[in-house]
């Protein structure tokens, strides 16, 4: 009886045959790495919206893609997703240091940028959870439709996630990741950071797209 290999094996096989094929084949190797750049990355396409929602990892690129949209005319208002201290600022304010969180930081670079229209979501800690997070809220608010900025890196995978969570929803999700992420998927090979979160992020992705395949 012949064993059947695990699922990862099947997975790390195909990485090795293809970091063979790249260094093997020098002039293609380019090609291969933007193509796989790319995979972690979507457009949908943007229209207008009820609200601008900027996903937790998207961070100042996130503010001023989303700021860029308001001016743009997609939506008049935006979202942020509230913060709460950790351990280190707790202990900043147990000192009587001025204490002020992400949303905080978020909210005066949007006024900076002239928008005026910010509201707080719940906050949330990971991809999974805002997609918990949003239906509800959406609902809450009787938001038809919604853009949310993401970082590039992460903008697939929340994309596979968004659409479970809000599939029995009457929310439109369009997804637009942030043009200033560090994320570059034509030359994340050429910085460690890159490659970093390049091996981070398929990683995440190969495993959602195992536990949800019709996503």
């Amino acid at each position: 009886m012949i064993a059947r290999w695990p699922r990862w094996a099947g997975i790390l096989a195909v990485v090795v045959l293809l970091g063979g094929v790249i260094v093997g084949v020098p002039g293609i190797r380019g090609q291969i790495l933007r193509s796989a750049g790319w995979a972690l990355v979507v457009y949908d396409p943007v229209e207008s919206a009820d609200i601008i929602v900027v996903a937790v990892d998207a961070g100042g690129a996130g503010v001023l893609e989303a700021a860029d949209l308001v001016h743009g005319g997609i939506a008049a208002r935006v979202a942020i997703f509230a913060d709460l201290p950790d351990a280190v600022d707790r202990e900043f304010i147990r000192r009587g240091i001025p204490y002020e969180d992400a949303a905080a930081w978020s909210t005066r670079q949007f006024r900076a940028l002239g928008v005026t229209m910010i509201e707080q979501i719940p906050r949330v800690d990971g991809t999974e959870a805002e997609g918990q997070v949003l239906p509800g809220w959406c609902k809450q608010h009787d938001f038809r439709s919604i853009v949310v900025v993401s970082s590039t890196d992460h903008s697939r995978r929340l994309r596979r996630v968004l659409r479970r969570s809000m599939n029995n929803h009457e929310t439109r999700v369009m997804i637009r990741p942030a043009r200033h992420s560090a994320f570059d998927p034509d030359r994340w090979w050429e910085t460690r950071g890159g490659v970093r979160t390049e091996v981070i992020e398929v990683q995440k992705l190969l495993l959602d797209v195992i536990r949800h395949p019709i996503s």
